[in-house]
């Protein structure tokens, strides 16, 4: 009986020990395994708060803020200003005479106009067409002494625009699009145009012999009156 009372009490201590080492829940023993499942979740939250903390990284002062936002807005705007100035320079009409410094005359090839190459195919009389101030289409007139006339007619209608033919025939300027004419110097004679077509000096250079046209400015002889177009 001495042996089987000691045997009983070395199994309640074994018992009591193992039953201490392990976790409990609702007075039933759960293995480790268990425990260290349910742990976990406290060791992910606790490397969260530590990756965390070590993010702050270099913060920039307001003054560093402030330039690196000025390099990014210079950098942004620079195309933008680039294509508003492509836009704007397209939408820009052109004009309908006078203006700007002189300009060689060119024809339709786009060569230099010069008074002995036009002389030798245009009559007297003749009102043909070339490129004057602003690129807008400007007549030449070999007057009655078969030389080139010192001004050019702008060839813009002054009602919508249109560009004005010389009419041989007639010996006017009728316009196609609403029916205004012009006589041979380019003075309205019939609306709805309410304005004569715009005049361009075109003189010749005598080392050269190119046709220049530059802005007529002063009273138009044709009117006695103020330019419009100046």
């Amino acid at each position: 009986s001495g042996d089987v009372s000691r045997r009983f009490r070395r199994a309640r201590k074994m018992s009591a020990s193992v039953m201490g080492s392990k976790k409990c829940l609702g007075g039933v023993a759960l293995p480790e395994r268990a425990v260290a499942k349910t742990a976990r979740p406290a060791g992910r939250a606790t490397g969260l708060k530590v990756r965390a903390a070590s993010a702050g990284g270099f913060v920039p002062d307001m003054p560093r803020r402030n330039i690196m936002n000025l390099l990014l807005v210079g950098a942004a705007g620079l195309p933008a200003t680039s294509m508003l100035g492509a836009y704007a320079f397209f939408f820009v009409p052109k004009g309908s005479g006078g203006g700007g410094g002189g300009l060689a005359a060119k024809d339709a090839l786009g060569n230099d106009v010069t008074s002995k190459g036009w002389l030798a195919t245009h009559q007297i009389g003749d009102h043909s067409l070339t490129q004057g101030l602003k690129g807008d289409p400007t007549y030449l007139v070999v007057n009655d002494e078969g030389k080139i006339d010192n001004f050019g007619i702008n060839a813009v209608c002054t009602h919508l625009g249109c560009v004005v033919p010389w009419n041989p025939t007639e010996k006017k300027f009728k316009c196609p699009c609403h029916g205004s004419q012009y006589n041979a110097q380019g003075r309205v004679v019939r609306g709805p145009a309410p304005l004569s077509l715009a005049l361009a000096h075109a003189d010749i250079n005598p080392d050269t012999d190119i046709v220049t046209f530059t802005p007529w400015t002063e009273t138009d002889f044709r009117t006695g009156l103020d330019p419009w177009w100046k």
